[in-house]
C-alpha cells in the first residue's frame, strides 16, 4: 500500500522557517516528479511547487516564489519543502504528491496530474 506521510508542520512566527518533509513507502517514486500543495481554510487547494524525478526541473507558484524550495533525497523516497520568510497568509494544511508519470524534466504543476497524496501537515503562522 502506498503511503505519503508528512512531517515538520507547525507554529511558527511570521518571519520564520520551517522544513516538511514526505516520505513514501509501499513503492518507490525516484522516477516521478512529485510535489507539494496547500490548503487554507474557506478556499481551493492551491498547488504550490514541483519537482521533476532527478530534480532538475522545479515549480514554484507566484505565492511562494523566492520564499520556498523544494528538494528530494531519492535515496530516501523522501521530498522536502523549505519554508522560509514565512507569512501568515501561508497559514494552511500542506501536502505532498506524487505522480505516476515516469516523463523526464517533468515537473507538472497541475494537481489533478499526481495519483498519490498524504494526509497533510497543519502550518500556521502568527503575526
Amino acid at each position: 500500500q502506498v503511503q505519503l506521510v508528512e512531517s515538520g508542520g507547525g507554529l511558527v512566527q511570521a518571519g520564520g522557517s520551517l522544513r516538511l518533509s514526505c516520505a513514501a513507502s509501499g513503492r518507490t517514486f525516484s522516477n516521478n516528479p512529485m510535489g507539494w500543495c496547500r490548503q487554507a481554510p474557506g478556499k481551493e487547494r492551491e498547488f504550490i511547487a514541483a519537482i521533476s524525478r532527478r530534480g532538475g526541473v522545479t515549480y514554484y507558484a507566484d505565492s511562494v516564489k523566492g520564499r520556498f524550495t523544494i528538494s528530494r533525497d531519492n535515496a530516501k523516497n523522501t521530498v522536502y519543502l523549505q519554508m522560509d520568510s514565512l507569512k501568515p497568509e501561508d497559514t494552511a494544511v500542506y501536502s505532498c504528491a506524487a505522480s505516476n508519470s515516469r516523463t523526464f524534466n517533468y515537473a507538472p504543476p497541475e494537481s489533478y496530474k499526481y495519483d498519490y497524496w498524504g494526509q497533510g501537515t497543519q502550518v500556521t503562522v502568527a503575526s
